[in-house]
């Protein structure tokens, strides 16, 4: 089978299709799978250490870039969806799955030109404009949520949950101490990283018995660092975390942003949280997720305008203290955990490609 994923931007997009993507090698090796994206995007540097070809369009975005920005994202439509054209014609697709994003809209109307069967991933509780205007075209609409439906009326929805990157979750050695688990994506989070440490000031007492593991992000990692030297916490403390399975595994609670990957792989693990969702993500995606979550009693959220170090230092020691509390979050997380979720999806399309 022949496999486009298109589409990326941010790892919220791309992580979830490459964990498709090694779900279709891990199904059959002669599958082939080629991503396509652009050269602004996560994906331009990350594909190619993952060994995934990648082809580019030079499509731009249109949300928040003024007339001048949606003048220059609309004329360049049409030398995307030659291109797009292009691209199919030469790799001869069964199947095009889009992972959101700007770039994933030339390929898929391409797609659908050309008589291929076509479906999209829609990572977030709220999609956004491109999956909205083309899951009318799709075959299916693949949601983390089952609320999605209600925005895509008169498409074919399977609520699939979202793919997490690891096909098989460590199982590592809890630690004696309370393990919490700081993070604000791969950049990193500055309100959470000096929330936090204004938080473990207030939290000192708990120090012979909680470890801390933050990652801060490139930017902020010196002051954080040096604020760590002042406390008396055991912290390891890096800009970026590359085994971020392993401390998923070990965590009892986390404090993170509320993306919609991050959101999918705190309960892939079935983890208790304190979500404090990004302010600024487009249609106030992250807001969504986190609420989801609550609602559910599967997560805490403190919005980004109340964070603080009392704050987020109250919510912590509650935790601490209760652990029947923290361990009821921990299952309502874990029953919406959605592992399978890749291997759904590749029998959908599976499906789909036998039409």
């Amino acid at each position: 089978m022949r496999v486009i994923l298109a589409g990326g931007g941010t790892g919220g997009h791309l992580f979830p299709g490459l964990a498709v993507a090694r779900e279709f090698q891990r199904r059959d090796a002669r599958n082939e799978i080629l991503f396509v994206g652009t050269e602004q995007g996560i994906e331009f540097r990350i594909l190619p250490k993952e060994g995934f070809k990648l082809e580019t369009l030079t499509v731009k975005g249109m949300k928040g870039r003024g007339l001048r920005g949606f003048i220059d994202a609309i004329t360049g439509v049409p030398a995307s969806l030659l291109r797009s054209l292009n691209i199919i014609r030469a790799f001869r697709p069964d199947c095009i799955i889009g992972l959101g994003g700007y770039a994933s809209g030339p390929l898929l109307l391409a797609g659908k030109l050309k008589g291929i069967r076509c479906a999209i991933m829609e990572q977030n509780l709220r999609p956004g404009f491109t999956n909205k205007f083309l899951a009318r075209w799709v075959d299916r609409v693949f949601t983390a949520y089952g609320e999605s439906a209600s925005y895509f009326p008169g498409a074919r929805v399977v609520e699939t949950g979202n793919p997490v990157r690891w096909q098989k979750l460590p199982q590592v050695q809890r630690s004696e101490k309370f393990s919490l688990l700081i993070f604000g994506g791969s950049a990193g989070a500055r309100r959470i990283n000096f929330a936090a440490v204004d938080a473990l000031k207030r939290l000192a007492d708990l120090a012979g018995e909680m470890q801390v593991t933050h990652q801060t992000g490139p930017a902020d990692y010196a002051a954080i660092k040096e604020g760590y030297a002042a406390l008396p916490f055991e912290a390891e403390v890096q800009p970026f975390i590359d085994k971020m399975d392993q401390a998923y595994a070990q965590a009892d609670l986390i404090v993170c942003r509320a993306g919609a990957t991050t959101v999918a792989e705190i309960t892939a693990f079935g983890k208790a949280a304190i979500l404090v969702p990004y302010p600024y993500a487009i249609y106030d995606h992250q807001r969504g997720n986190a609420q989801a979550l609550q609602d559910r009693a599967a997560a805490d959220m403190i919005l980004d305008q109340d964070l603080t170090g009392e704050v987020l230092a109250a919510r912590i020691r509650a935790y601490f203290s209760d652990r029947e509390r923290l361990e009821r979050m921990a299952g309502a997380a874990r029953a919406l955990g959605r592992p399978e979720a890749a291997a759904r999806i590749v029998e959908e399309c599976y499906s789909l490609a036998r039409g």
